[in-house]
């Protein structure tokens, strides 16, 4: 969602409102997903995971081009969710 233009965002909003009067369960029927990688070597991504801390060290931590990782995807929606680990 972060990179639709504004007229884009619209144009979703537009589309739930005018199916969400058709089926009146249409908000049941939406999925969310997302995947995330954690590597078995203890790498951390910055760019996806945020640690807040009162200190700043500065740490530096060389780590292997193609580590062991274990990457999870998980989907929700209105029926429960759905979960796969490779």
């Amino acid at each position: 969602m972060n990179r639709l233009t504004p007229e884009q965002r619209f144009q979703i909003v537009q589309f739930y409102f005018e199916n969400n009067g058709r089926a009146r369960d249409f908000h049941k029927r939406i999925l969310f997903s997302d995947e995330a990688h954690f590597w078995l070597n203890g790498y951390i991504n910055k760019q996806n995971c945020r640690i807040w801390s009162e200190a700043n060290p500065q740490v530096y931590v060389e780590t292997p081009l193609h580590s062991e990782k274990l990457t999870v995807w998980c989907t929700l929606w209105a029926g429960g969710i759905l979960l796969q680990k490779r």
